[in-house]
């Protein structure tokens, strides 16, 4: 079966399709143009119920909820994550959550304060403000970047050599960090973090990323030093 990737530029869907370039498996891509709120479409909600992207159609149905297409991808191909039975699979599994769980999750909330404070401007600032500055009592946003810099240290030369599904999307989530939301982005500095900063080298110089970029329109750098995108079809937002 060719995959059908239902994506947005520079959505989450990207994280997906560096994996499927990775992997060299074919795929197709249908775009889900935001400009026009497709993602609320009740076509859209039929391939998944959230209205979020991405969805991957695969043999047994459409899948959706990013991780879950990772980790799928790399257990079908048996490449990109430890195999089930490996000694390092319960530490990838919990780091892969942990991306999507905290991470990407807090992501979303600096993005959308809306969708979790309501309209309130003094609320939504005050919601960005705490995850956006270190804490001694709770995981905040660097808290986190902290956590998965020094998980790069269990990396081998080995697997460096190799990326598996996480180290892209923890690449995609640096991007974000660095790009949005639009103007409220001082809190980042991805030099604070160096081994994440040498994943993010290395993983442009990957024939999946050269891929990505050229499809997405991501610039020459898209993780290290990253722009906003210019995709050749549909918007990012």
């Amino acid at each position: 079966m060719t995959y059908i990737l239902h994506y947005a530029p520079d959505n989450a869907s990207l994280i997906v399709r560096l994996a499927l370039e990775e992997l060299g498996v074919p795929y197709r891509t249908k775009l889900v143009d935001r400009s026009r709120a497709e993602h609320r479409t009740a076509a859209f909600r039929a391939l998944n119920g959230a209205g979020l992207i991405p969805v991957l159609e695969v043999p047994g149905g459409p899948l959706s909820e990013t991780a879950a297409i990772l980790l799928w991808l790399a257990d079908r191909h048996g490449a990109l994550a430890p195999p089930p039975r490996d000694a390092a699979r319960g530490a990838f599994l919990k780091w892969l959550f942990f991306a999507s769980n905290t991470l990407h999750a807090q992501l979303r909330m600096i993005f959308y304060p809306a969708y979790y404070v309501g309209d309130n401007p003094a609320a939504q600032s005050q919601l960005r403000r705490t995850l956006t500055h270190r804490s001694m009592s709770h995981m905040t946003l660097p808290d986190s970047l902290n956590l998965l810099d020094a998980r790069q240290d269990a990396h081998s030369d080995a697997d460096a050599q190799m990326p598996d599904v996480l180290d892209y999307y923890i690449a995609c989530l640096l991007r974000w960090c660095a790009l949005y939301p639009v103007g409220e982005t001082d809190w980042f500095n991805l030099s604070e973090y160096p081994r994440l900063a040498t994943l993010t080298e290395d993983l442009e110089k990957r024939p999946a990323t050269k891929a990505a970029q050229a499809a997405e329109g991501l610039g020459a750098t898209p993780f290290s030093n990253p722009t906003p995108a210019n995709p050749p079809e549909g918007s990012a937002t």
